[in-house]
């Protein structure tokens, strides 16, 4: 069972058919829609501000999802993937968005619908990456602009693949409940 722990009367809230693995760590001012997945090791943080998040959110293995004090907080849309190692920090990000693996978004940027951050890339603090772009390097520039359908249907793809992985732990689980 994951760890959820209420800190300074706040308690984290979850939608509908959300999966948290064993390991996830989701703490604090932390409100989820539905349809979520939280993987291995990953971290949600709303200790220090508050993180909201969309419906059909993945935050993928030893993700961290956290907050400035006092300052910035966390807001992602819906239908966002964050991979593997991400850093997501006081910033925000609207639907339709892909993080890549170990990519880091620092605060106050601003992530617009229909974008792609490159695996490794760091948006730096107040970046805006517009509306069907892809953002690589550090630091994290524009590489090019994408067909939208091109770009939704990337982030959808990777979106509803892990739902039905989430599903299949779900399922794995009543069938054997011990486990």
């Amino acid at each position: 069972m994951a760890i959820i722990k209420s800190l300074l009367g706040h308690t984290p809230q979850f939608g509908k058919d959300c999966f948290l693995a064993e390991t996830a760590v989701v703490v604090g001012d932390v409100i989820m829609g539905d349809a979520c997945s939280v993987w291995y090791s990953a971290v949600i943080r709303g200790d220090v501000h508050s993180i909201r998040i969309g419906h059909h959110v993945n935050i993928q293995d030893n993700a961290t999802v956290h907050a400035t004090y006092q300052k910035s907080p966390t807001k992602i849309g819906n239908h966002v993937s964050i991979a593997h190692n991400a850093v997501v920090h006081g910033c925000t990000i609207h639907d339709h968005v892909l993080i890549g693996m170990g990519a880091i978004i620092m605060d106050d940027a601003v992530i617009e619908s229909n974008c792609i951050i490159a695996p490794g890339a760091v948006v730096t603090k107040n970046t805006r990456v517009e509306s069907g772009s892809i953002y690589a390097g550090m630091p994290a520039k524009l590489i090019k602009k994408i067909d939208p359908e091109l770009t939704k249907g990337e982030i959808d793809r990777i979106s509803n693949s892990y739902q039905m992985y989430a599903q299949w732990y779900v399922d794995e689980a009543l069938k054997n409940p011990q486990d």
